[in-house]
């Protein structure tokens, strides 16, 4: 198509989706209280947590929205937030229509592999931060001292909450980005295999860092899931590794990477006897001819 016609397909796509958010978002708004509701139930898991409303109703006194506009910014913040989050099916089918007339048959085949294995991955990570949020929040917040009392703002706690499920989301995806990257070519299996030590002990300093908790048993929650996933990816690329090379033994001669030329067959050949070439008829003789003037 035309530039224009480029042009006018995004416009027309980009407003289905953020339509798409906006219904979404509205009628998040008519049940704010129960998604709030579902964010707060961490704090209520809190059991004996210095400062932080021992022997209080949940929610009461630990929770805090200071601020005249405070309560009215949070609820649009939530409810753009689930619009944005499950409007995602048609916002994402949105820009799958756009892109995919630009790809090739094996192009699309790989893309919906990618967000048929991201979407439940990232989902699996969303879910074990969200599980674990109440023993994130009970060891920061047991470094409270003994005589303050502890109130958490109630967006500074949504954006803890929001940036705890994304890490944890993103954090599932590295052997599926891992893989995706040996099926483009740029790493393989073998260097994989090399980096096991430096990757394994990074997983687990990245499990202790976003695992805001003092007990190792929350670590390895995260850690060996995410370990098996990445020699999972490690499987992958070696077979994959291995097909490739048969392919191109059978194409090339050899397995070779693709900056550097095929194997030559310099094995010396008997040559065919010669035979004479066919002479060329003798051109005839043309006859001179002299014209009036001559």
């Amino acid at each position: 198509m035309p530039l224009m016609d480029h042009l006018r397909e995004l416009r027309n796509r980009l407003v289905k989706s953020l339509l798409a958010i906006m219904v979404v978002t509205i009628l998040a708004l008519f049940y704010y209280r129960d998604i709030a509701k579902f964010l707060v139930d961490p704090v209520c898991d809190l059991d004996s947590v210095s400062g932080v409303g021992n022997d209080v109703e949940c929610g009461q006194g630990i929770l805090v929205q200071s601020g005249v506009l405070n309560p009215f910014s949070t609820m649009l913040k939530v409810s753009l937030t689930t619009g944005v989050v499950a409007a995602a099916p048609i916002w994402l089918w949105q820009l799958w229509g756009f892109l995919a007339p630009g790809l090739h048959k094996n192009e699309k085949r790989y893309a919906v592999a990618f967000v048929g294995l991201g979407a439940p991955l990232f989902a699996a990570g969303a879910w074990f931060s969200y599980s674990i949020l109440p023993h994130a929040l009970d060891a920061l917040l047991g470094f409270t001292i003994a005589d303050a009392n502890n109130q958490l703002q109630f967006d500074e706690y949504l954006d803890f909450v929001l940036r705890m499920i994304i890490v944890f989301g993103l954090a599932c995806e590295l052997p599926l980005i891992l893989i995706l990257m040996n099926v483009a070519g740029l790493v393989t299996g073998r260097q994989l295999i090399g980096w096991w030590r430096w990757v394994v002990m990074g997983i687990f300093v990245f499990g202790a860092v976003a695992t805001p908790t003092t007990d190792p048993l929350t670590m390895c929650l995260l850690s060996v899931p995410i370990t098996v996933l990445y020699l999972v990816a490690v499987a992958f690329s070696l077979i994959n590794d291995k097909r490739r090379g048969r392919s191109r033994k059978a194409a090339l001669g050899g397995d070779v990477d693709d900056d550097e030329a095929s194997a030559l067959d310099l094995t010396p050949s008997p040559a065919e006897p010669a035979t004479p070439a066919p002479r060329s008829p003798e051109p005839e003789p043309q006859s001179v001819h002299a014209d009036d003037i001559t």
